[in-house]
């Protein structure tokens, strides 16, 4: 094993390109936990919600440059973007909302069993059975893409007007 660094031009495997049949089961696993949550009744704007914040807290360019503009499509404020990393810390989120993220965050770093298990108490207290389930899953489906982007170094590029 080297110790050498690779260079800044050392090339990646895009995995979803190299192992296709795996990322579209991965497709529509995401396709089917999108329909779990509308069925839920989670709005479009609170699964890209947990989609952004699950890719901050992994660090994931890629998903959150896509998943920022989707949030803006769906009616999502710049004000509630811009301060979605701090959100404990604002009044601009719903309690729902302030459960479903704190559940998606005990779900992205699962080692912290306190958090987890303060998440799932308010959790219980704001959404249902079938909602929590949903914000798992939605959890679980960004995490799993924000892999294969983070490990393939997929390249975010300015989009032009």
């Amino acid at each position: 094993m080297s110790d050498t660094a690779p260079t800044p031009n050392h090339r990646r495997v895009f995995v979803d390109k190299q192992s296709p049949k795996a990322y579209h089961a991965l497709v529509q696993t995401s396709e089917a936990v999108r329909a779990t949550a509308a069925d839920a009744g989670l709005d479009r704007v609170l699964v890209e919600l947990i989609n952004l914040r699950v890719s901050q807290i992994n660090g994931c360019a890629f998903c959150l440059d896509v998943h920022t503009r989707a949030a803006l499509r769906a009616g999502e404020s710049t004000q509630r973007l811009g301060t979605l990393a701090a959100w404990r810390d604002t009044e601009l989120f719903t309690q729902r909302e302030r459960a479903a993220l704190a559940l998606a965050e005990a779900t992205t770093v699962p080692a912290d069993g306190t958090a987890q298990e303060s998440a799932y108490v308010t959790a219980r207290r704001f959404l249902s059975d079938d909602e929590i389930s949903a914000v798992i899953w939605v959890a679980i489906t960004i995490n799993a893409f924000n892999r294969v982007s983070i490990l393939s170094k997929h390249p975010v590029r300015a989009v032009t007007a």
